[in-house]
């Protein structure tokens, strides 16, 4: 599990995809010599295990589904060699808990509307695919390409986000270009929440009459 809190940066060395999967190789030289050989690893938001390691690199296969769902396979605007990626190591057992519950299970993609400027701060708009958007909240927590962000404002499917200079500086959003792909999870709370309903809701509802319970003698 992880938080959405981007600690580290890497830079994809090489991308090698199939349609029913892949691999990757990210340089990492502030992070990479502390990972090791099954270590879960968030890239973008993404969860992989790392299946080899050295002082300065790291590399993870994408499974088809991986490739299908994020953006290391969309069509376009997608993650290319020389990418920056955001890094997040799982949550530590004593560690502070910022940002929120992140699983690093991408729902899907979405596309970058804007990026602008307002004094030192920036607002961010993503617009999500319409099955994304139910579990988008006012003031509710989002993740874009792992980080954890608060949903400011919410219109035409376009999710607006406010960053803040250390945010900005810290995560490859000042990256981020109109039309580019950025994987969108959703947050967990809302999503047991989604299922309990649909699950209630599908349970055939029985009645009970005074008449009947007098019949099975209670």
């Amino acid at each position: 599990m992880f938080t959405g809190i981007i600690e580290h940066f890497g830079t994809i060395e090489s991308l090698a995809l199939q349609r029913d999967g892949g691999r990757v190789t990210i340089h990492a030289p502030t992070l990479a010599s502390k990972l090791a050989v099954s270590n879960s690893i968030a890239v973008n938001g993404c969860c992989l295990t790392i299946v080899s390691v050295d002082k300065e690199h790291f590399s993870a296969d994408l499974s088809g589904e991986t490739i299908r769902k994020t953006s290391f396979g969309i069509d376009s605007g997608a993650l290319r060699q020389g990418a920056r990626v955001n890094l997040e190591q799982p949550l530590a057992a004593g560690k502070e808990f910022g940002g929120h519950f992140v699983l690093g299970h991408v729902d899907g993609t979405g596309r970058v509307a804007h990026l602008r400027s307002e004094g030192e701060n920036w607002w961010y708009g993503v617009r999500l695919p319409e099955e994304f958007a139910r579990y988008i909240v006012m003031k509710g927590s989002v993740t874009i390409d792992g980080v954890s962000l608060t949903v400011a404002n919410w219109r035409d499917n376009v999710a607006e986000v406010a960053v803040i200079p250390y945010t900005y500086q810290h995560t490859n959003i000042r990256d981020r270009k109109p039309g580019d792909a950025v994987n969108l999870e959703g947050d967990i709370l809302g999503k047991y929440v989604e299922r309990y309903l649909e699950a209630r809701s599908s349970k055939p509802m029985t009645k009970i009459s005074l008449a009947e319970l007098t019949k099975q003698g209670f």
